[in-house]
């Protein structure tokens, strides 16, 4: 079955960390590029960041840049993203999607799947 499935997420406080895990299956990961995109309440989604399918060239989102690290394990098909210094404004759900762009302006518009998500919450 071709499917994406995010693990991780949870409550963090402001300044902590999390890392959000990927399960990539039906495809391998040389195959499509692998990007994250969030959306918080009452807010429209935003691409976060992608990770290519050759070279391990990434790109990230100005929102995120210094403080999100996206990288990826072939052995286990999995891409995780690795969410540092985080802030209440990093509250939403987060879903790891499988695209042919590797620009996260344009993620959105060149998903091929994606997953329901994972809720990360930034609170004290």
């Amino acid at each position: 079955q071709v499917q994406v499935v995010e693990s991780g997420g949870g409550l963090v406080q402001p300044g902590g960390s999390l890392r959000l895990s990927c399960a990539v299956s039906g495809f391998t990961l040389d195959y499509y590029a692998i990007g994250w995109f969030r959306q918080a309440p009452g807010k429209e989604r935003e691409g976060v960041s992608l990770i290519s399918s050759s070279d391990n060239s990434t790109d990230y989102a100005d929102s995120v840049k210094g403080r999100f690290t996206i990288s990826r394990d072939n052995a286990k098909n999995t891409v995780y993203l690795q969410m540092n210094s985080l802030k209440p404004e990093d509250t939403a759900v987060y879903h790891c999607a499988a695209t042919v762009t590797m620009s996260t302006k344009d993620l959105l518009e060149h998903m091929l799947l994606w997953g329901k998500g994972k809720l990360v919450t930034v609170s004290s």
